[in-house]
Parts: structure tokens; sequence; C-alpha cells
């Protein structure tokens, strides 16, 4: 079991990679997360020793094909600094992205909060506490040089693989009387065109959404207002390179893009 200063160093370890745009290829023994828990508690060392602040939550691995991207058998959370976050249309560097994937994305800002409690949040009350609906796409990455064998503690503890995140501008649409399920935005890259599928997001992204709020109540922690989710790319992670350009389609509910440098 972790003491509080090992989880202390294991966390500076994995920023000072961030950082560095480095890799490592696990954290030594001592360091080492060895459960969800111990993978969470180096998480939250990220957050205090960021430059940024908390935008939000991003979840890795709600598909099957981001599953077996990563190596693991369900979703993981991880949070989204505030200088992660990338405007839409502008553009993303790629210097020392080794993942190189982009992945549209389904998200929601908060409009309150969602404290601990005893009882497990039902994806309705959940979705009554949002604000607004986003389009968006995650660039994510991993501090580990061989993330797929880095096994589920160590990636929680990498923050679930962020790195990068672009948030489209809130939809108009009437997105809550819509079925997300079978939303199929367009995606475009180097001229191919492929379509995503709501129903890749851990079988709808609202339940994504709150599976997200039922992982922080059960770590304690509060999904506040304002905060921005993320819930999981809705197709097959697609390979990306310094020279293009990722843009996600969902119709109605908006656009969202970004460039790589």
């Amino acid at each position: 079991m972790l003491d509080r200063d090992q989880i202390a160093a294991a966390s500076r370890v994995l920023v000072q990679h961030w950082r560095d745009g480095t890799k490592l290829e696990v954290l030594e023994p001592r360091l080492r997360p060895q459960d969800r828990a111990e993978g969470y508690a180096i998480q939250a060392g990220l957050e205090i020793l960021s430059r940024g602040t908390l935008f939000g939550w991003k979840i890795a691995a709600t598909s099957v094909s981001g599953q077996k991207h990563i190596n693991v058998t369900g979703p993981l959370a991880g949070r989204i600094m505030s200088d992660t976050v990338i405007a839409d249309g502008e553009t993303a560097s790629m210097k020392g992205n080794e993942m190189r994937v982009g992945e549209p994305e389904f998200a929601f800002r908060m409009g309150r909060d969602l404290p601990p409690r005893a009882t497990p949040y039902s994806v309705d009350e959940v979705l009554a506490a949002v604000d607004t609906f986003h389009p968006a796409i995650e660039i994510p990455d991993s501090r580990f040089a061989d993330f797929a064998s880095a096994g589920e503690a160590q990636l929680i503890a990498d923050n679930a693989c962020a790195h990068l995140f672009v948030l489209g501008a809130a939809t108009t649409a009437n997105w809550r009387g819509m079925d997300l399920v079978e939303e199929r935005p367009k995606i475009m890259l180097r001229g191919e065109r492929y379509v995503g599928h709501g129903k890749n997001v851990l079988g709808d992204p609202r339940v994504a959404l709150a599976w997200l709020a039922n992982e922080l109540r059960g770590l304690g922690l509060i999904l506040r207002a304002g905060e921005v989710v993320t819930t999981g790319t809705c197709h097959p992670p697609l390979p990306i390179q310094a020279g293009d350009h990722l843009a996600a389609d969902f119709g109605v509910l908006g656009k969202v893009s970004v460039g790589f440098v």
C-alpha cells in the first residue's frame, strides 16, 4: 500500500514526463499503484502540480475499440486541466505525442453540483444537472511508452491518458429531446470520411456521463457546476499526424475541428 509520500512522488514523476514530453516504461515498484484507488490518489496529485485549473473530466475506454487500444476492460476517469484545452478550430502540437490519435466525443457542461452521497445517481438525475451539450475532440496520450501494457491502475495514475482537448460551442439544438444513441457524427480526416455512432459510447453518451458522476461520487469528489465532461470516443481512435486537420460534424448539434502541427 502506497503512503502519502510515495503517492506524491509518483505524481511528480508523471507530471515531469508530461512537461518534458518524455516517456517512461513503468513507475518504479515502490511508486507503482496496485489498484484503482491508488491510481486515483496519484492522479489527484497531478491536479495539485498542474499549471492549470480543473476544467472538467474525461472518460477513457467507453467503447470496445477504446478498451482494446489501451488494453483495459472498462472505463477510467481522468482530469482535464485548463492548460490542455485548445480553442475550436485552432492547432494542437504533436510534440511528444506517441499515441497519435484523435477522438470525436459527446461532451456536457454541468449546470449544478453533484456532491458525493450514499446512493448512486440515476441517468435522469445527472442529466437534470447538465447545462449545455458540446461536440468535442480529445487528443489522448500516455506518459508510458507502452501504454497497452501499463495496466489499469497505472493508466488511471497517468490521468486516464488525458493530453489535449478541444471543446466546440454549446449547441442551440434541443439535445435533450434527441436520441443520442443513434447520433452519427461525420468525421473528416485527410480527405476521408468516417461515421461515428453514439451507441459506441458505453451504449449511450448519457449513461457514460452518469458513470462519471458516480465514479467521482465513489471517490468522494464533487462534479461541479461549470465543469465539462467528455464521454469517450464515438468512433475507433483515428490516427493523426502533423499537417492533418480533423473535423467532426454532429449535425444540428454542431461542429468542432482541430489542426495538428
